[in-house]
């Protein structure tokens, strides 16, 4: 349990650094680029994400599923086996994909595209070499997640977001006197270095842990079955097509916006401009705030893939629940008072963030999201390390298909217009982890703790009426940036009391902490 819970801290630390950094981007950006340059960023990247989801098919998951069932079963020679196989496969697939985004720039952007603004073509064609990098990056870091080991992981995408956040900003202000087009562009392009940074940080991790490879080899099974290369690649895509699926799906909610909203807004009676910049709102900036305080869950899942996968080549359903259970209490403690803050404080945290309260709307239909991704995040890592890969995946495509005549319908009405392409967000994935929960019950026989949840709300609305109460105490005193720092920090107090009120967190909870359970332990037994 405590390797899971590090693996998963050390995620955490790493993606909040991350998140931080690339916040800060945004904010720097959106002022550079006001709202209608983010949009055009944003119609560039989720193409980007969608094409990077089809060319690492979801093999960083499958990779880490059986690089863990390996090392469960001391098969050393295995684990390199599947490294080797599953570099090459992937740096083709990367090289075929960049060189056929950059060819396939022209025809997204023609009359009748997917993209409704000609100016995005640079910023879509700036992203193309970027594939074939990333590729190899995702590899090696499904290489070191099925070791349990996530700190390459997290080492590289701190490295990568700080390559990239700098190249953003810098070539950003650097191209703006050229055009808007041009400036979003160069935000699109530092995609490039920073993913080359966080490659060059795992490929010194590999290097480094050549002694613990030579350790295992000293403890080979010599039982354990070698399997060709042809049985790898085999397996490797059976458990990565599913995966892949059940990824491309996040970026294809994007790109249902991308090819709905916009347009639809359009007919709703706005301009092509004003529709780009309400595009920005919800995707360049409420969708930002959504996903920091999902860091978490992304861990969690990311985490929970081969601890779960190990425990279940061992047949043992007891450490499966208990981790499981683990990961959706620690997810609903951070997403639910995370999505109530910012439910009730969005106009004025876009007022301080993006100098605008215009974005105030989407954020606070948006932070919904918070917790119906979390949960669905988390229960999607049970089910694939129980190698059941398919299942996240058939129900995100069931979801997505619903998605689109929502997304069609609610955008175009005047009383919803882009609030509702956010409505029709929080639909998707309420219903896609609802669905999760009933298969991680069929498999497991794990149910939601429904009492605990209804604890960890009672917390969560008591700290956003303290959160509302301080905000508009303060406010005339301070002006609204510290009035909202004040009115989080009151929040932070308030939900604490609350949850230790309730008793919703106990003592043994805060001992399975890794780092400092143990020592908190010592010292109570001292």
């Amino acid at each position: 349990m405590n390797r899971f819970l590090r693996g998963a801290m050390i995620l955490t630390i790493a993606g909040i650094v991350v998140k931080i950094m690339g916040a800060f981007s945004k904010v720097i950006l959106a002022r550079i680029l006001g709202g209608e340059g983010i949009g055009l960023y944003q119609m560039a990247y989720p193409i980007y994400q969608i094409i990077v989801s089809i060319a690492t098919a979801g093999l960083p998951v499958a990779i880490s599923i059986m690089v863990a069932d390996k090392l469960a079963n001391n098969d050393a020679l295995g684990v390199q086996k599947i490294h080797r196989v599953s570099m090459s496969l992937l740096a083709t697939l990367g090289l075929v994909f960049s060189v056929a985004m950059y060819f396939a720039t022209p025809l997204l952007i023609d009359r009748g595209g997917l993209v409704t603004d000609p100016r995005a073509y640079y910023a879509i064609l700036a992203l193309s070499p970027s594939i074939f990098v990333v590729t190899l990056l995702s590899c090696l870091r499904g290489y070191f997640q099925g070791f349990q080991d996530m700190l390459p992981t997290g080492m590289s995408q701190v490295f990568e977001q700080l390559f990239r956040v700098t190249a953003m900003v810098g070539l950003a202000y650097w191209l703006l006197p050229k055009g808007l087009h041009w400036a979003a562009a160069g935000a699109s392009l530092a995609t490039l270095p920073g993913v080359t940074a966080g490659l060059l940080v795992l490929l010194y991790f590999y290097r480094r842990q050549r002694k613990v490879r030579q350790e295992l080899l000293i403890t080979q099974n010599p039982q354990a079955t070698t399997e060709t290369a042809l049985a790898i690649m085999k397996r490797l895509i059976i458990l990565a097509i599913p995966v892949s699926m059940a990824n491309i799906m996040m970026p294809i909610v994007s790109g249902i916006d991308l090819g709905v909203v916009p347009r639809r807004l359009v007919e709703a009676g706005y301009t092509v401009r004003e529709a780009t910049t309400l595009f920005g709102y919800l995707t360049g900036m409420a969708t930002s705030l959504v996903n920091l305080p999902l860091i978490l869950t992304t861990s969690l899942a990311a985490s929970l893939v081969p601890a779960i996968s190990e425990a279940y080549a061992k047949r043992n359903m007891d450490e499966i629940r208990q981790r499981t259970h683990m990961a959706m209490k620690i997810a609903a403690l951070i997403t639910i008072p995370a999505f109530v803050g910012l439910c009730v404080l969005a106009t004025p945290v876009s007022s301080m963030l993006y100098a605008t309260p215009n974005a105030g709307g989407p954020i606070a239909v948006m932070s919904l999201s918070i917790f119906l991704l979390g949960m669905q995040q988390v229960t999607t890592g049970v089910l694939q390390g129980l190698g059941r890969t398919a299942i996240p995946m058939i129900n995100l495509i069931v979801c997505t298909i619903l998605k689109i005549p929502l997304s069609w319908y609610l955008t175009a009405q005047p009383e919803w217009g882009i609030n509702g392409a956010a409505w029709s967000t929080n639909i998707d994935f309420g219903l896609a982890a609802a669905l999760n929960m009933i298969f991680v019950y069929k498999y497991i026989g794990y149910r939601l703790p429904l009492l605990l949840m209804m604890k960890i709300a009672c917390a969560a609305l008591a700290m956003g009426g303290a959160a509302v109460v301080v905000y508009y105490m303060a406010l005339s005193l301070t002006g609204n940036a510290v009035a909202v720092l004040l009115a989080i920090v009151g929040a932070v107090v308030v939900y604490g009391g609350a949850l230790l009120l309730t008793k919703a967190l106990e003592k043994e909870d805060i001992y399975h902490l890794p780092f400092i359970g143990k020592r908190l332990r010592r010292k109570e037994n001292a």
